[in-house]
């Protein structure tokens, strides 16, 4: 049996479903979907991945997420640094694709595959990765299973034949040449004049196809492209297009995993506490805040961004049960800065972003004041790795013309960077 078979039998067991398995030959596309490729040529290297996998697994597997489909995937990708939830091409299967991965997670969950992906998608927990082709299916079984017929567009019958023309410049009948032909000169059928000169009494239309069926000639066939499941014939234009991707886990979907799993378990999702938005809900709000601001001019908002520099590998050094009750305190002193009315995001686990409505370049001083003190929080020695760094924007006169909430964060974060 290939690797990729034996594979697929391992992930299917409970015991070796989330394990390194790195496949040393006859590599297929099962292995490079549901294994974790082939072993480094150093084995050392092995080492900080396997530390790695045995710190997120224990987070996982005191949480209970296994429990859940979208749990089990999701960390899957987190305990490794650059999974992706591969497509695997397959002729056996109606779409042409299958993703091996999501088929032994599900158990026996009935899981539509694509569809699942894309509500992933547009939570923000999984980003699209890499095009892998483009299929085209049945717009009512969802078969890629088609065959495409050229049809008589007159009829659509399929009985169509490719055959040379000629046109009778004196009555303008058209017909196959085959009945212009008599006694080896060309007569037309229908008035009997003789054709002596291409271009002055007959010439060659562009009609070469002609229906057997009704007799039409024609220049080009209709396609249809006829369901080989369903028997449903469409117009290529009807047809359903599927983008098909490789997916991988997004910064929100790193966080999730990171939090919400000792959430789960009585833990305290730290900076939920904060008027937490999600993402993509932060950026329409910002957008909207900027086309009110574009509109009227007023009022002013402003926007403030935190990276805790070195917050993530500090926290990892403090272990789970010191780590939190820092976070804690750290949390209590934004608790302090941010009012009800402001909202906050994170777009990674040392981004914070804090939406300051009604607020001007004077109350964004304050503002900024009051944050100097959590930098005092870094004070200590085993913190001292921790920096803060600070960036802000007032709108309506930092805003730069055309630009929405999505391109104003990902420019105040580079200037975080």
């Amino acid at each position: 049996a290939s690797a990729g078979k034996l594979l697929r039998k391992l992930r299917i067991d409970t015991s070796y479903r989330f394990s390194l398995i790195y496949c040393c030959r006859d590599l297929d596309g099962w292995c490079e979907a549901l294994g974790d490729g082939a072993p480094p040529a150093d084995l050392q290297e092995v080492t900080p991945l396997w530390n790695l996998w045995k710190a997120r697994f224990s987070l996982f597997d005191s949480a209970g997420a296994s429990d859940r489909f979208e749990s089990r995937v999701l960390s899957w990708l987190w305990f490794r640094s650059s999974a992706e939830v591969h497509a695997l091409r397959d002729p056996e299967v109606p779409q042409h694709y299958r993703y091996p991965l999501l088929e032994v997670l599900a158990e026996d969950e009935q899981v539509n595959t694509f569809v699942w992906l894309t509500l992933m998608a547009e939570q923000d927990w999984l980003e699209e990765g890499v095009l892998v082709d483009r299929v085209r299916l049945c717009s009512s079984c969802g078969s890629g299973r088609l065959n495409y017929v050229d049809v008589c567009p007159e009829c659509q019958a399929l009985d169509i034949s490719r055959q040379p023309s000629l046109h009778c410049f004196t009555c303008g009948h058209v017909g196959a040449q085959e009945n212009f032909l008599k006694d080896g000169m060309l007569l037309c059928p229908n008035c009997l004049n003789r054709l002596r000169h291409i271009g002055s009494d007959y010439d060659r239309p562009l009609e070469n196809y002609r229906c057997r069926s009704c007799q039409a000639f024609f220049v080009d066939a209709d396609v249809q492209a006829r369901c080989l499941d369903c028997v449903l014939a469409h117009t290529p234009d009807k047809l359903r297009v599927r983008e098909i991707r490789h997916y991988r886990l997004t910064e929100a979907g790193r966080l999730r995993c990171r939090q919400g799993f000792s959430n789960e378990q009585g833990g305290v999702n730290h900076f939920g506490r904060l008027n937490l938005l999600g993402g993509k809900d932060f950026y329409e709000l910002l957008t909207w805040q900027i086309q009110i601001v574009r509109r009227y001019k007023l009022p002013d908002f402003s926007l403030i961004g935190l990276r805790f520099v070195n917050l993530t590998d500090t926290l990892l050094r403090l272990g789970e049960h010191r780590g939190h009750a820092f976070v804690d305190s750290l949390v209590d002193r934004l608790q302090e800065t941010v009012r009800e009315t402001d909202r906050c995001s994170r777009s990674s686990e040392e981004f914070l972003w804090l939406m300051l409505p009604n607020t001007g370049a004077e109350g964004l001083v304050s503002v900024k004041r009051r944050l100097e003190q959590v930098a005092e929080l870094f004070s200590g020695p085993e913190v001292s790795q921790i920096s803060l760094r600070v960036v802000s924007f007032t709108a309506p006169q930092d805003l730069l013309e055309q630009e929405d909430g999505e391109l104003l964060l990902a420019r105040l974060a580079s200037e975080l960077a």
